[in-house]
């Protein structure tokens, strides 16, 4: 078979994240995986993140690879802080408006062979709150699958909000609901979910208005977990196995296949694993810095790519780590304060020059893994939270917005490897906690437990392991060739 005819054989994944960092960095591990099993890639952003992409990388083209390729689509979103996430309301609101034409008239040019030069079309991976394209695909006779890029957990509490609706749990009768005791009320119905409260709930449940943008957004997408062909998680089956057999209950089609930058680290192609999804120029003096300290002596500190905080609790961050004495390395964004560039204390950058190192982005992966990293203090975004996980590190956490909450339960109760920060953050609750992980008796257990759930995640992915055996069976079974 000729190369040409060969190229033109290759099954074809369509891949379409939400446009996020958080949704694009699994989506492209995705994709990378699809890729190393024999798939033409082409890669969907919005003009926006797109052009964020090309900027974090210097202005270097993205597409090193002739079978990998990057495309994008208008959003119809008003123009934005390019060095900063849009808007997640409006970007909930407006993408499933304006992006269905687009992205239909890029699957018409992509199976004009004679205009792309690629294969047709074979598959459709969306990211599971882009659901628009469900109609794409059926226009198209397309097969697709969802891609859902949190957790397990927070996948089956999503599954319940229609419920808490009905239940009369939600909207709050005012706003007083949110501190008055009221969000530690038991939820003992919901399947999957063990020992659970109000409060551990994706937080689009704290409103009080019936036409909440996020509330009646994640109804809706989550109605169609139950209906696509096939639904693809970022997890192990150790690591959630009730909340995966809650969602099965309903959606049987589960394909978990994380964590899915273990399997990626076992690839030899160097210029697969140079594309990046960072929307933001990393840093990588950080790894310098890194290495001149000693095994499990530096605090990572990194709230994620959308967390906003007050310039208050900033600085209660900030003389929690200076006073509690140990190393630290912290990102933060130059948009974490919103609506405002972020200030740290002169004097706190004077005390700890010699144990601090402040930081805009990094490669994250490289961080975790890095034996001078003892703890993290995280957002518990779920890319944050299984990449930790597959580090073996400890986590404090303070959650931000979302199934943060509910990943903050799950890695603090059920996977005992970490301590929640209250909302209202403390400098003395963050000195008191960081001493406690990075040297108490609490802090070896969680250690503990981590490299053990390091370990779990590690034979998921081995040859024999659960997620390769699913990711085999994804591609053999659900997406052959047409």
């Amino acid at each position: 078979m000729d190369t040409i005819t060969e190229a033109n054989n290759k099954p074809h994944a369509l891949c379409i994240p939400f446009p996020a960092q958080g949704h694009i960095t699994p989506m492209l591990k995705l994709a990378k995986l699809l890729h190393h099993k024999g798939f033409h890639i082409s890669f969907v952003n919005t003009d926006f993140n797109h052009n964020r992409l090309i900027k974090s990388h210097g202005g270097d083209g993205l597409n090193g690879l002739s079978d990998f390729r990057f495309y994008s689509i208008p959003d119809g979103l008003p123009p934005s802080n390019p060095d900063a996430t849009q808007d997640v309301p409006t970007m909930c609101k407006y993408t499933r408006i304006n992006c269905l034409a687009p992205f239909s008239n890029l699957i018409s040019e992509l199976n004009d062979s004679s205009v792309s030069g690629v294969p047709p079309v074979t598959c459709i991976v969306a990211d599971a709150i882009m659901t628009f394209t469900m109609e794409a695909a059926q226009q198209f006779n397309i097969p697709e699958l969802l891609f859902w890029t949190a957790s397990a957990c927070g996948l089956i509490a999503y599954m319940q909000y229609h419920q808490l609706v009905e239940k009369g749990y939600t909207p709050l009768q005012d706003t007083s609901y949110e501190t008055n005791g009221y969000l530690d009320t038991i939820i003992d119905w919901a399947p999957g979910m063990k020992d659970v409260k109000l409060k551990d709930f994706p937080s689009f449940i704290r409103t009080t208005d019936p036409n909440d943008i996020m509330l009646n957004f994640f109804i809706a997408e989550i109605a169609a977990i139950p209906i696509a062909q096939a639904v693809i998680i970022n997890t192990f089956d150790a690591l959630e196995q009730d909340a995966l057999e809650a969602v099965s209950a309903s959606q049987p089609n589960i394909y978990t296949i994380g964590p899915m930058h273990l399997m990626i680290n076992q690839f030899q192609d160097k210029t697969l694993k140079s594309i990046s999804s960072s929307l933001w120029k990393e840093e990588d003096s950080c790894i310098d810095w890194l290495d001149k300290k000693n095994p499990n002596s530096v605090v990572y500190v990194n709230f994620g790519s959308i967390t906003t905080m007050t310039a208050k609790q900033l600085t209660e961050f900030a003389w929690g780590l200076a006073n509690s004495k140990n190393h630290f390395l912290w990102i933060i964004r130059p948009d974490i304060i919103s609506g405002d560039k972020a200030k740290i204390p002169p004097e706190f950058v004077v005390e700890t020059r010699e144990r601090g190192r402040l930081a805009s982005w990094c490669n994250q992966e490289i961080v975790l893994k890095h034996p001078a990293v003892g703890v993290f203090l995280t957002h518990n975004g779920w890319n944050s939270t299984i990449e930790s996980i597959a580090s073996g590190v400890p986590v404090i956490c303070w959650p931000f917005f979302a199934e943060q909450q509910t990943n903050c339960k799950y890695s603090c109760v059920e996977w005992e490897i970490g301590m929640e920060i209250d909302n209202n953050v403390k400098r003395d609750e963050v000195e008191e906690l960081v001493r406690e992980l990075m040297d108490g008796d609490k802090g070896k257990k969680f250690k503990k437990n981590a490299v053990e759930w390091k370990n779990k995640a590690e034979a998921a992915i081995s040859s024999s392991g659960s997620s390769t055996k699913n990711l085999d069976k994804l591609v053999d079974e659900v997406l052959p060739p047409k």
